[in-house]
């Protein structure tokens, strides 16, 4: 009987110290997708002609999606939202980074793309690849994109993913948030990763 109780109180302290050991994982709404093998970034040109990096936004939250400019409507409506996610966040808005990635390269212009990303937040940036690079880009982000033919040879449209992808300010991939989930779903898990990253 002794020997029972001693066992069952280690037993007991053994799982408290076990318990008291692990933090809390942060709850998010968005797909927690820490630790990921993919996505881990990429250098191209940006919309002034420059190349940059994912990692020299360091410091920011990105929130990165890959679109078109002609795109009708899903992603001017991630854009905007990206923008009031901006606004929801108040004083901590300019820890937020928007990336966006053209998969229209062909008629995606650097001076295109700048103008664009003046209608949303002139502090957004957008990427416009190489075809080659667009390929090697989506692979390693794991997104869909295909030309759609439309009624002239420039008319087309181009099919894509539509979820986001969230890095936390040490540049670590951590979020996969699908589309029309609202600004103040993908606010509040900034705020949670601003919040919980060193």
């Amino acid at each position: 009987m002794l020997q029972t109780t001693r066992r069952l109180l280690w037993l007991t302290l053994l799982v408290m110290a076990l318990l008291g050991c692990t933090a809390d994982k942060p709850k998010f709404n968005a797909i927690d997708i820490t630790g990921a093998d993919y996505a881990k970034g990429f250098t191209l040109t940006d919309h002034n002609g420059q190349r940059r990096s994912l990692s020299d936004f360091k410091g920011k939250v990105v929130v990165l999606f890959f679109g078109y400019t002609q795109c009708p409507d899903v992603c001017p409506t991630s854009m905007s939202e990206l923008a009031e996610v901006k606004r929801l966040l108040g004083a901590d808005g300019d820890k937020l980074q928007g990336v966006f990635v053209t998969v229209d390269p062909a008629r995606d212009t650097t001076e295109l793309l700048k103008a664009y990303m003046s209608n949303f937040d002139p502090t957004f940036v957008a990427f416009t690849p190489s075809p080659e690079e667009l390929i090697e880009v989506a692979k390693d982000y794991k997104i869909y994109y295909k030309k759609v033919d439309g009624k002239t040879t420039t008319s087309y449209t181009v099919d894509h993913s539509a979820g986001s992808y969230v890095y936390d300010t040490q540049g670590h991939l951590r979020l996969y948030s699908r589309y029309g989930v609202g600004p103040q779903v993908l606010a509040q898990d900034i705020q949670t990763l601003l919040t919980t990253t060193p």
